[in-house]
């Protein structure tokens, strides 16, 4: 079975391959037609769990890439920092053991960054607002084509970033 029109499939999670294959069984209608443009009905396809068992039966190095998924979901569940760190060491040598390059420098990236990983199990916090504060920024600041000073820049950015919430109440 060739890898062509599987890249969905295999990068998709195991709860979204499970909820198209039921979605299929009852029949969900995934596009409606159109007589217009001589369009017909389609329903969900289902197989695409089985298409994913057999690709992962077929290719050593996409098995490693999912036995490595799974191994990373359940250290991230850990809040043990030692279970946590076992675990993620267990994933570089998983990693090592294939032999691949790819595989390879996610074990060196895993290694290299081994105390910032384990520190998610006690601190359980992310960089996800930083990332969004930045996000916000880069906008704001293509969308202005040049501010006629930092100062003013730095006033659409607080005032971008604010959250405004109406008083409990309050009728719009």
């Amino acid at each position: 079975m060739p890898l062509k029109h599987s890249t969905y499939i295999l990068k998709s999670c195991a709860d979204t391959r499970k909820r198209k294959e039921q979605d299929a069984r009852a029949g969900k209608i995934v596009s409606r037609g159109s007589a217009l443009f001589g369009k017909q009905e389609a329903t969900q396809k289902g197989g695409s769990r089985q298409r994913y068992k057999d690709l992962i039966a077929q290719n050593e190095l996409l098995a490693a890439c999912d036995i490595v998924d799974e191994m990373l979901c359940r250290a991230y569940g850990y809040r043990q920092q030692k279970r946590m760190r076992d675990a993620m060491e267990q994933i570089v040598e998983v990693c090592w053991g294939t032999g691949d390059r790819h595989f390879a420098r996610v074990a060196r990236l895993v290694e290299s960054h081994m105390d910032g990983i384990v520190a998610h199990a006690r601190h359980r916090i992310t960089s996800g607002k930083v990332e969004g504060t930045n996000q916000m920024i880069k906008t704001l600041r293509r969308a202005g084509y040049g501010y006629p000073n930092d100062e003013y820049f730095f006033l659409k950015i607080f005032d971008t970033s604010r959250r405004y919430s109406e008083p409990s109440g309050a009728v719009s």
